[in-house]
């Protein structure tokens, strides 16, 4: 089985890109969604995230507070590494869970934001990188989230450089047009990592 790793800078469409693989079949596995997952009600890590933190970690549902601890790892950059102590171990098991339970499948897709700043990618056997200027991911960030410019900014600031990102990558997603052009390029590159995982498994 291919492990393809799936990333981009924040607003840069890896949703998007990921709702595209799934509708052409591919087993697709998110870890913001998996992020989300180990800080459930009840679970082991929202209880040290509050005891960090404090109550106000959490909504008056008892769900994590999201925007605003946010707001406190990006101001406060050693509670960020504290954050990312807990969680990416956490993270990081629940994936390679996950890909076990799918060797059957000729390539699947880890989505995840932080794929490159952290060990996710040695998961992998390539890498995409979804793409565009950083005045249009500026743009989209503030739109999506109803974040104010220079809160996104502070995000795209803390973030792998762009010009990094895509050193990085094995194939790239120009996601600075339409839905429909980023549909046909993920479209083509399915029948590539086809091709590839065939030709590895052989």
């Amino acid at each position: 089985m291919l492990t393809v790793g799936l990333t981009g800078g924040i607003g840069s469409g890896k949703s998007a890109a990921s709702r595209l693989f799934e509708q052409l079949g591919v087993a697709v596995i998110d870890a913001d969604q998996v992020a989300r997952d180990v800080v459930a009600p009840d679970e082991p890590a929202l209880m040290a995230i509050q005891a960090e933190f404090g109550k106000e970690a959490l909504d008056n549902t008892g769900q994590l507070n999201r925007r605003w601890l946010r707001q406190q790892v990006f101001d406060h950059p050693d509670k960020r590494h504290w954050l990312e102590a807990l969680l990416h171990p956490l993270i990081r098991q629940q994936i390679l869970d996950w890909l076990a339970s799918r060797q059957q499948e000729s390539y699947v897709i880890l989505a995840s934001p932080l794929l490159l700043e952290t060990d996710q990618h040695l998961l992998t056997q390539a890498v995409i990188v979804v793409d565009l200027p950083e005045n249009l991911q500026l743009q989209r960030s503030c739109m999506r989230d109803a974040m104010t410019t220079d809160a996104a900014g502070k995000i795209i600031a803390a973030q792998m450089p762009r010009q990094q990102r895509v050193e990085s990558a094995d194939y790239i997603l120009d996601n600075s047009g339409s839905l429909t052009s980023l549909e046909a390029q993920v479209n083509a590159l399915h029948q590539q990592l086809i091709t590839r995982a065939i030709n590895q498994s052989t």
